[in-house]
């Protein structure tokens, strides 16, 4: 793997950190400045907004740029946007500063998808994807964990501050690494092009990846709660296990961009597939202790074997008609699909069978994914390769 590739990392990883990091200080944060969890939460789902609506308007405006000028710029923002966050002096000047710092995510990997598949060769493109991400995966297993230490240790702002810190460094990494002349840069007459949002394959590929992490988030953003009460764990063996997790997201990440250079449609059923396995399991298994603690960390390994497939799929069904644009609403997608399993999670817990029965819940996407990948499969196996298709 070429070292343009590990500078594309070192930026997801710092997108990971600001992203997720703020989960750790919603007490200090709301402590500071004088609000309740409940509101500084909203920091959270602000921050999965702005990546939604910003991710393909950024890149829909950035696609007459060069891709290695685009990252660079969209780094800078991410920079300035964890000054800002460091220097907020109220939650609603923060909160504009997380919005700021979301626009540069979704924007970063869908062009940073695009130019990590030009770097390697055909067959390794999915490897390449699941390269960068994997600078998200540890963000999750290391710099998270580190992120929240240091603002409880020093205050919540030193944390923006040491991320904006990693910020310069991926500037300065992605200026010396990236190739000037990109051999991923966009075409002419992909820049930008809307006709992206109106093909079937692109269409349905973006519902396949809001389903997959509606099932994952649907349980993770309750992981604790289950871990506490339904497994009977204490609550100082939460972390340790979660870091099972972590470990698992950068196994299943590598894994199913191997699968996926191998072969794309196996890798997405067998990925998804897998996704929906590791739930019903875990409807079961979760009340056994030591059981429960591998299976959080197979549902990291399962959820993230699809991110590769997902994203290399949506590359290939957006070729020629805007790639960038459609890597981005990917992203884009991904959070909606959080988000969505999030809310659904809340409900079934609130309204339905309940916290214990959470896992059997969330199965439903992976199998009603798998299920429209059949079908979308099939589809495009009959349409003769000439043929667009529109949703």
């Amino acid at each position: 793997m070429p070292l343009a590739l590990y500078a594309l990392t070192a930026g997801a990883f710092g997108i990971g950190v600001t992203e997720f990091v703020i989960m750790g200080l919603l007490i200090d944060v709301s402590r500071d400045l004088g609000i309740s969890i409940a509101t500084a939460g909203l920091l959270i789902s602000g921050y999965a907004l702005g990546v939604v609506v910003g991710a393909p308007v950024l890149t829909a405006f950035s696609g007459r740029l060069k891709p290695r000028t685009t990252l660079l710029m969209l780094m800078v923002i991410f920079t300035i946007g964890n000054i800002a966050c460091a220097l907020a002096p109220s939650f609603e000047a923060l909160m504009v500063a997380r919005l700021v710092t979301a626009l540069a995510h979704g924007t970063f990997f869908g062009v940073g998808s695009v130019v990590a598949t030009g770097l390697v060769p055909e067959d390794r493109r999915a490897s390449a994807i699941a390269v960068m991400f994997t600078g998200l995966t540890v963000a999750n297993i290391a710099g998270v964990p580190f992120g929240t230490w240091l603002g409880q240790e020093y205050g919540w702002r030193m944390t923006f501050w040491a991320v904006a810190v990693v910020g310069v460094i991926a500037v300065a990494v992605l200026a010396i690494f990236l190739p000037k002349e990109d051999a991923a840069e966009n075409k002419p007459e992909e820049a930008g092009s809307l006709s992206v949002l109106f093909s079937e394959p692109v269409v349905t590929s973006l519902a396949m990846t809001v389903l997959g992490f509606a099932a994952v988030f649907a349980v993770f953003t309750f992981i604790a709660p289950m871990l506490t009460q339904v497994s009977g764990f204490g609550e100082a063996a939460v972390s340790p296990i979660l870091l099972l997790f972590g470990g698992g997201l950068i196994v299943g990440n590598l894994l199913g961009g191997r699968l996926a250079d191998r072969n794309l449609d196996r890798a997405l059923l067998i990925s998804l597939g897998a996704l929906g396995v590791v739930l019903i399991a875990m409807e079961f298994l979760m009340g056994i202790r030591p059981v429960a603690a591998v299976m959080v960390g197979l549902l990291g390994a399962a959820g993230f074997a699809t991110v590769a497939p997902l994203q290399l799929r949506i590359l290939q069904k957006a070729e020629g008609m805007g790639q960038a644009l459609a890597s981005s609403l990917n992203i884009a997608a991904f959070n909606l699909g959080n988000a969505i399993g999030a809310w659904v999670g809340g409900l079934s817990i609130d309204n339905g069978p309940g916290l214990a029965h959470l896992p059997l819940v969330a199965a439903v996407f992976p199998v009603a994914a798998v299920l429209l990948a059949v079908f979308a499969m099939r589809r495009e196996a009959r349409r003769p390769a000439a043929e667009p298709a529109r949703a």
